[in-house]
C-alpha cells in the first residue's frame, strides 16, 4: 500500500463499492463489471479476480432459504405452480441479487487489502 493513502478497511470501501485505496472513487462501471481504473487515485484494478466468490456466498446464503420456502409451501399449503411462482420467485430475486455488488466489492477490497496473489509453487534451488 502507498504510504500516501492510509489502509481502509475492505467492509468500509467494498460494501459501499469504493475504491480500496482512497475511498473515494468508484469500484464498478456497471452493476457488476469493474471500472478499469480508480478516477479519483488511478488505482489499477486488474489485481481484482473475485472469480465466482460472490455467487458462491449468496448461493450459500440466499438460495437455500429460498428453497426452503418453495418445499415449506409445497409440503405445509400443497401450493400450486403459480403461486410457487409468484412468490417462490420474487423472494429468490430479492435475496441473490442485490447482495452480489457489496459481495464482489468487499472481496476486490480485501484482496487489495491483504495483498492477496495467485498461489504459486515454490521451486527450490539446487545446491552446487
Amino acid at each position: 500500500m502507498n504510504e500516501d493513502y492510509p489502509p481502509l478497511p475492505p467492509m468500509q470501501t467494498g460494501i459501499r463499492g469504493r475504491c480500496p485505496r482512497c475511498g473515494q472513487g468508484h469500484l464498478f462501471r456497471g452493476f457488476l463489471t469493474l471500472a478499469p481504473r480508480c478516477e479519483a487515485c488511478g488505482l489499477d484494478y486488474s489485481f481484482a479476480d473475485p472469480a465466482d466468490g460472490p455467487a458462491f456466498f449468496v448461493i450459500c446464503f440466499a438460495c437455500i432459504p429460498s428453497a426452503a420456502l418453495a418445499v415449506w409451501l409445497e409440503v405445509a399449503f400443497s401450493a400450486s405452480l403459480l403461486t410457487q411462482l409468484f412468490v417462490t420467485g420474487p423472494f429468490m430475486l430479492l435475496t441473490c441479487i442485490p447482495p452480489l455488488r457489496p459481495l464482489k466489492g468487499w472481496l476486490v477490497a480485501s484482496q487489495y487489502f491483504y495483498k492477496a496473489e495467485e498461489g504459486k509453487p515454490v521451486r527450490r534451488q539446487e545446491a552446487g
